[in-house]
């Protein structure tokens, strides 16, 4: 695996090496030491998955205080294009975002540490995007801002007419009225 830095700490893109063949494919899609060695000590303990149809958006998400999460995500069927935005207000990079895309066809993964609200826009006909994350799900943390924050600017590259999205989604705050990070 190839573990790739992006302009914010401690986000990355991580690139499997593939193995094709007549048969298919094989690649090892997590191994925990060579995990430890490029990111450091993360305790996975829940996996999560979704199913969402073109122009799904969901997010962006985050959980607040002791309930926050780092997650390992991934496409295994579709194409999405994936976004974590820094919520850490002593990062210099706070309310900035990587943005990525992940396909059943490159294989990459992304890691989101702590700190960051997250978010995807389906742009195939379906996705399958699974996750793993650092801790369980907490109702009461459960926390956002808008995907369509003027402040952030994400990119978002379909016609945001296009875009669906939860009525949670639609009334999250803005970031500079959000409680993010310390």
């Amino acid at each position: 695996m190839e573990f790739k830095k992006t302009d914010i700490e401690g986000v990355y893109i991580i690139e499997p090496r593939v193995f094709n063949d007549a048969r298919g494919y094989f690649f090892e899609a997590w191994k925990k030491g060579e995990f430890e060695q490029n990111i450091g000590h993360v305790e996975f303990v829940q996996d999560n998955e979704s199913k969402s149809s073109y122009g799904v958006l969901r997010g962006l998400h985050f959980q607040k205080g002791e309930f926050s999460q780092a997650k390992l995500v991934r496409v295994i069927k579709g194409k999405v294009v994936d976004v974590a935005v820094d919520l850490r207000k002593s990062s210099p990079t706070f309310g900035k975002y990587v943005m990525v895309e992940l396909s059943d066809e490159n294989k990459r993964q992304f890691f989101i540490p702590r700190g960051f609200a997250h978010g995807f826009l389906v742009l195939s006909d379906e996705a399958i995007f699974t996750y793993k994350v650092d801790n369980v799900y907490a109702p009461q943390a459960d926390s956002g801002i808008r995907w369509n924050d003027p402040d952030v600017g994400i990119d978002w590259p379909i016609d945001l007419d296009k875009v669906t999205t939860s009525e949670k989604d639609l009334n999250q705050p803005l970031l500079r009225d959000a409680e993010v990070f310390d």
